[in-house]
């Protein structure tokens, strides 16, 4: 249920994005700097944080909330582009490694979804989303975030 606690806090996030995922064109990434605050919720089993880009003009906020039944995390996330929920991925913990599932689409086609968390260190942690159109027989790295600690929670 702590699986998340090592991300509590303020971060400077470095990331790299597919300019045109799945194969829609030439397979360049953008790189973009963000800052994150993410704060816990409900004693641990669950955090919320939001995330601004600022060259980017918009922000994101994602909601983890660990399903006391099925020992699993939803994790649910919006951009400030639309204001909606996407659907979430959900999974867990095994290590210093998470791995999340889920479906959305990407251009109007469905697609499969995969999170995955690494906890580094105490003032590092990895992000990567990958995107699979075919079923998950294959997998391309859409987005890579690279987090580097600034602040803890009350810290």
């Amino acid at each position: 249920m702590d699986d998340f606690d090592f991300l509590h806090g303020s971060w400077d996030v470095a990331s790299r994005r597919l300019t045109t995922p799945l194969g829609s064109g030439p397979g360049t990434r953008g790189e973009f700097p963000g800052h994150a605050m993410v704060r816990p919720l409900f004693g641990g089993a669950g955090n919320i944080d939001e995330i601004t880009f600022p060259t980017l003009g918009r922000q994101g906020v994602t909601l983890r909330l660990f399903d006391r039944e099925t020992e699993r995390w939803p994790l649910h996330r919006s951009d400030s582009r639309t204001g909606r929920l996407d659907p979430p991925v959900v999974g867990g913990f095994t290590g210093g490694r998470g791995d999340f599932h889920g479906e959305d689409t990407c251009h109007g086609r469905p697609i499969r979804v995969h999170f995955a968390w690494y906890r580094l260190g105490p003032a590092t942690a990895r992000r990567e989303q990958g995107f699979s159109a075919d079923d998950g027989r294959s997998w391309e790295l859409n987005w890579i975030m690279g987090l580097t600690r600034t602040g803890r929670v009350g810290g």
